[in-house]
């Protein structure tokens, strides 16, 4: 156990050092077989950049041009591994058509069997030659492990695979093992997308946008085709990392019969699995599925089976002659396969459907109607009838206060209305998420703990209206203090509450126009206020002005009274 010890505190040690400066000169050889920089953080998921080559067959000796492309990046390591066995060293040797880019390594035994950067330069486009080796594997494919800034890299980017002559091309039928699938049940690859024909006449489709064509690349796209006893399943997506769909009794997860698509390796898994409450699925060992095939391609993940009608054998899966409500999700995958949650909500039909009944082509929402309505109503309760109320109390009271409206000043009333309109559409709006969730929120944040403070704030302030003293009393100074202070804050509340709920999954809002409207509508009706401000302090001030005035004019005529009043007295005596 000395050895292993040994090495493994080298290689701590290696990393640690290349973890403080990088990798800037390039010299990445540390990183031959895993491809991983040591940089203290972990790969991203979604490549950005993408390698071509001008070849689909080669022959040992031929040279095959090889270019990695795409936004601004650092470093990189280029290789070409056996497709069949991508854990294995390098093969063959490259040539550099720009060497102010890119160098030669030498990866195990296999001298300039790989290529990388030579500096921390911004480059957008690399460009070399493979040359095939005469003990050359059967397929070829090259991957790239391509580094953004520091912290933001990817490793081991797919790219093209390559073949001998005679040899079957990849796109072809190509048989692999899946610990996912039992190994009586074969998987092949697919060899063209899927198409939406037949959608609403012979099966049973679901399509998220509504008729997308699956074959576009961001069209989730689901379909069910009755066999005799089975049913033939097909489900694609813009995912590389996992789609899943399940069959529910509810609109809620859990108890759920669902099957997965994941990205392992770039290698698909079609497995089955059993939902049990919010925690992660469990992988079922033993798989109902038959005819599985996959494709992945330009960040396009697609897979079908088939799976008979009723399984009574396997514990967990649902009969497909009966209705259910279906879900749609999409999410990130580990390289070994783990899943993980899905960033934003599961596509979920309006209703329970039969998928061997009559066909449909039907869509779904990503965002619950009840939902909808709670973000609908507090926005028009605390961004349109709260707002108006306040300007009018504050800026209409000197206006209409000579005015009447069922014997009450029109400032009054208004005001009132639009507040009462205000708790009203709160009120409605503040049970619907329990509608929706049953009870109490986890998975929301601050949101639910700041939208109950606003509610308790919304109740609270016409309670104390209610109790208002009367214009002149001596407590009604203290009043109106408490009256504003607690608006402004349920207001400023409600606002954070928006923004905070805005992110949501269950909003499903275009992120980050949502985030930009909103900051608009806060930025007119803070623009609105100031002006109105301004406005009002314009007026007070030529008022004051007009009063000085008069007041200087009413001086200015007792003087002059006075002035007049002293002359006769002075001439009265005089002739006397």
């Amino acid at each position: 156990m000395e050895v292993p010890s040994l090495a493994f505190a080298v290689w701590m040690f290696i990393c640690f050092y290349a973890s403080v400066d990088g990798y800037p000169s390039g010299k990445v050889r540390e990183a031959c077989t895993s491809m991983i920089p040591c940089h203290g953080s972990s790969p991203q998921l979604s490549p950005e950049h993408t390698i071509t080559v001008n070849a689909t067959e080669f022959k040992p000796g031929d040279n095959i041009e090889v270019h990695l492309f795409g936004p601004d990046f650092e470093g990189f390591l280029l290789q070409a591994r056996d497709a069949e066995r991508l854990d294995s060293p390098a093969v063959g040797s490259f040539m550099l058509v720009d060497r102010r880019l890119s160098q030669l390594l030498t990866c195990g035994h296999t001298k300039n069997s790989a290529v990388s950067h030579t500096s921390k330069t911004k480059k957008k486009h690399i460009k070399v030659y493979w040359i095939a080796p005469g003990d050359a594997p059967k397929r070829v494919q090259f991957l790239a492990t391509v580094v953004k800034k520091y912290k933001t890299f990817w490793v081991k980017i797919p790219g093209p695979i390559i073949s001998q002559p005679n040899v079957p091309s990849p796109t072809t039928l190509l048989h692999v093992t899946s610990e996912a699938v039992s190994a009586s049940h074969p998987v092949s690859y697919l060899s063209k997308p899927f198409n939406a024909s037949g959608c609403g006449s012979t099966k049973f489709c679901i399509r998220n946008p509504s008729n997308c064509d699956p074959e576009g690349a961001s069209c989730f796209f689901l379909s069910f085709h009755k066999e005799k006893s089975s049913v033939f399943i097909e489900m694609s997506g813009p995912s590389e990392g996992y789609l899943a769909f399940a069959l529910s009794h509810d609109q809620w997860m859990g108890g759920d019969d669902a099957y997965l698509c994941i990205n392992e390796d770039h290698r698909v898994h079609v497995s089955t699995a059993y939902l049990k409450g919010r925690s992660p699925p469990v992988l079922d060992s033993e798989n109902a599925l038959e005819d599985v095939s996959w494709r992945l391609v330009d960040g396009v993940l697609q897979c079908s089976f088939r799976r008979s009608i009723r399984l009574p054998a396997y514990k967990g899966r649902f009969n497909l002659d009966a209705s259910y409500y279906i879900f749609l999700a999409d999410g990130e995958a580990s390289e070994g396969g783990r899943i993980y949650k899905h960033r934003r909500q599961p596509l979920i039909t309006n209703g329970i459907y039969n998928v061997t009944g009559l066909p449909r082509d039907i869509g779904g929402s990503r965002s619950p109607q009840l939902i909808k309505a709670h973000g609908a109503l507090m926005f028009v309760a605390w961004i349109t009838t709260v707002s108006i109320g306040v300007i009018v109390a504050r800026f209409f009271k000197p206006v209409w206060s000579h005015s009447f409206l069922f014997g009450k000043e029109m400032w009054f009333q208004v005001h009132r209305m639009l507040m009462l309109t205000t708790v009203t559409l709160t009120s409605i709006s503040f049970v619907l998420p329990f509608i929706y969730r049953g009870g109490w929120s986890q998975q929301a944040g601050f949101h639910p703990y700041l939208g109950c403070t606003v509610m308790a704030l919304t109740i609270f302030q016409p309670l104390m209206a209610g109790f208002r003293p009367s214009r002149h009393a001596p407590r009604r100074q203290l009043f109106n203090w408490f009256h504003w202070s607690t608006g402004t804050t349920a207001r400023i509340l409600a606002v954070v509450t928006m923004f905070l709920g805005m992110d949501l999954p269950a909003l499903d809002l275009p992120d980050p126009w949502d985030t930009y409207t909103m900051i608009g509508f806060v930025a007119w009706h803070v623009g609105t206020d100031v002006l109105l401000e301004v406005h009002s302090y314009c007026l007070v001030r030529k008022v004051e002005v007009i009063e000085d005035d008069r007041v200087q004019i009413l001086q200015s005529l007792t003087s002059a009274e006075a002035e007049v009043s002293h002359n006769f007295v002075n001439n009265y005596f005089e002739m006397g």
